[in-house]
């Protein structure tokens, strides 16, 4: 049911009257390419081109979405290793936050036990510090932003929007599978917090997916089959970009 209407979101326009005209017009650059249709790569390649190293010392950003166990951080690792980026993951700035021992650590814990977001100012906070300590052109931050008042802040305190977004689409009996077998030694990798987190990740995800679906820049990924699959078509996309 997630997947059907995740994929169904990503081909619908936005509820919003006030932007459902622009969605429209851009449809025909909305990411979700065939190899036939050209002119979404050549899209983002004018994006590519235009806004990477030109706004400052402002790297080009990458958004990287997916429900938990879609293997995004995965892929963001192979993506980081074969096209230059800095792999941020949000995941990774809270448990290590959490392993720092702090009382904002322990309440972060205790926040995550529940299956609950992260207040955004603590997250967004996170994330800068990692973009900025960072001497690369080219960020993936992974796993953010987990609902739009994550984008808003993201946004509002950086002052920037992601140049590009990918969606890791992915069955969510797949990724209880996935979560349930990688014994990670997670806190929150059990099957009550998991479906927890699945419902969270349906109600809060979605419409920051629709968000960028309506600005052309969320492109969707199909995270079934092994990771060398899934992988080919994340390589595509970026070899489109000429990286």
């Amino acid at each position: 049911m997630l997947r059907r209407r995740l994929t169904s979101l990503l081909l619908r326009s936005p509820c919003s009257s006030s932007v459902a005209s622009s969605y429209h017009q851009q449809q025909h650059h909305l990411l979700l390419p065939t190899h036939a249709e050209k002119p979404p790569a050549l899209n983002l390649l004018r994006l590519f081109t235009s806004l990477a190293g030109t706004d400052g010392d402002r790297p080009f950003i990458a958004f990287v979405l997916g429900g938990p166990g879609s293997g995004k951080g995965t892929q963001c690792s192979r993506i980081a290793s074969d096209f230059g980026f800095s792999h941020v993951s949000a995941g990774d700035l809270l448990r290590n936050e959490i392993s720092s021992g702090t009382d904002q650590g322990e309440w972060i814990l205790e926040i995550i036990r529940e299956g609950r977001i992260v207040p955004s100012e603590i997250t967004v906070e996170l994330v800068r510090k990692a973009i900025e300590s960072s001497t690369a052109k080219r960020v993936l931050i992974d796993g953010f932003p987990r609902c739009e008042e994550n984008r808003i802040a993201f946004e509002k305190i950086t002052g920037t929007e992601p140049d590009l977004v990918l969606f890791f689409d992915c069955p969510e009996d797949e990724m209880v599978k996935r979560l349930l077998s990688r014994n990670q030694g997670r806190v929150d990798d059990n099957i009550e917090t998991i479906k927890k987190r699945l419902k969270v990740f349906e109600s809060l995800n979605l419409p920051v997916v629709e968000y960028y679906s309506s600005r052309g820049k969320a492109h969707k990924i199909n995270a079934t089959g092994t990771e060398d699959e899934i992988f080919e078509a994340v390589r595509k996309l970026f070899s489109s970009l000429r990286l």
